[in-house]
């Protein structure tokens, strides 16, 4: 089905809009995909906010003009799913890499991130970064360690001064 113009500048829009607002994308070949399947990795990815969309590669080159997955550009070839991470940079990456080891088919060739141009094996390294809030739980346990090391010296000092007490008692009671 052919696209008229006002079809093709909402979709260069509402891309435009999408990428301004990503952390990170993932073009993918999902060439030999059926229709079901299709789906099912769409409904992960609603599941995961992940935006997910089939864009003629014309188009997403004029939607990623200026902004930080101009980088893909030169890349875009053949049928893509474009993926574009809306809550943190890894959240498209756990999504297709979870879709794939289920469907060999899905082959990631492109993925963005930061303005930068990553090779497709960083797939992995994308997905095991951790989420907002897995990040802060990490930072805060690393700040909250020293307090705690005080505070368990600060009551060794105590403890050890009763500790002896008991033990000069014992032994005068013995």
């Amino acid at each position: 089905m052919a696209l008229n113009l006002e079809q093709k500048k909402s979709i260069v829009t509402e891309i435009t809009e999408v990428a301004e607002t990503a952390f990170a994308a993932i073009a993918a070949d999902y060439n030999g995909l059926t229709s079901t399947q299709m789906t099912e990795l769409r409904a992960k990815a609603r599941d995961g906010s992940v935006y997910l969309r089939v864009v003629k590669n014309s188009l997403a080159r004029r939607a990623f003009e200026g902004s930080d997955f101009e980088c893909m550009n030169e890349a875009l070839i053949g049928p893509m799913v474009l993926a574009f991470s809306m809550e943190d940079p890894g959240s498209a990456a756990r999504v297709l890499k979870e879709f794939a080891k289920e469907n060999d088919k899905l082959e990631v060739k492109l993925i963005a991130l930061g303005g930068q141009l990553l090779a497709a094996s960083d797939l992995d390294r994308l997905a095991s970064m951790p989420t907002k809030d897995q990040a802060i739980s990490m930072l805060m346990s690393v700040m909250k360690a020293p307090v705690e090391k005080l505070a368990r010296t600060l009551n060794e000092v105590p403890g050890k001064l009763v500790r002896t007490v008991a033990a000069i008692k014992d032994q005068k009671a013995a």
